[in-house]
């Protein structure tokens, strides 16, 4: 089972190994060195977090009741 390594240094894990671990896209996968040279690959514990709306957060948390007339005259200034 071997594979090319791209410039970038990314591997594709044959499907045997990934049937083997029984791994899926978006699993994590642990690399790691036995005593005797050998690489170890193991499916990581857990599926990261999905990733999260980067307006989440702070959506819902304002606390100033602005009216968009009342908004735009502050930002525009005098006329």
């Amino acid at each position: 089972m071997a594979t090319t390594m791209t410039v970038k240094g990314q591997v594709t894990i044959p499907k045997k190994v990934r049937d083997a671990l029984r791994l899926s896209p978006g699993d994590g996968v642990d690399f790691d060195v036995n005593r005797e040279g050998q690489v170890v690959v193991q499916k990581a514990g857990g599926r990261p977090a999905s990733k999260r709306d980067r307006f989440e957060s702070a959506r819902g948390k304002a606390q100033v009741k602005w009216r968009t007339d009342e908004l735009m005259a502050l930002l525009r200034g005098a006329d």
